[in-house]
């Protein structure tokens, strides 16, 4: 059974930076990318950047796109997500996932969730 386990949220000031680590340990997704979505209060979770296996293709939302970054360390079973300029609409739970990339896009792979990690983005 895979874990996941984020970390790195927190309450930051509009403009500011965070970044994010999501650790996987037990056995691995038998996926070809991994994911971070996240959740606004009383909305649903969505896909805000994936990457798969080989680091060779990214996504990132639109409307995080030119501010949020994701990597990834395979050595290290760890997925990053790095944010910059901030904005109170990023405000949420922050979660990683697995995915599965095909055709061009990435779609949620089976698995469990990790407990995700709250960012708040406020003066």
């Amino acid at each position: 059974q895979v874990q996941l386990v984020e970390s790195g949220g927190g309450l930051v000031q509009p403009g500011g930076s965070l970044r994010l680590s999501c650790a996987a340990s037990g056995t691995i997704f038998s996926t070809n990318a991994m994911g971070w979505y996240r959740q606004p209060p009383g909305k649903q979770r969505v896909l805000v950047a994936g990457i798969t296996n080989s680091g060779r293709t990214t996504y990132t939302a639109s409307v995080v796109k030119e501010r949020f970054t994701i990597s990834a360390d395979n050595a290290k079973n760890t997925v990053y997500l790095q944010m910059n300029s901030l904005k109170p609409e990023d405000t949420a739970v922050y979660y990683c996932h697995g995915l599965n990339y095909a055709g061009g896009n990435y779609y949620l792979a089976s698995g469990p969730w990790g407990q995700g990690t709250q960012v708040t983005v406020s003066s």
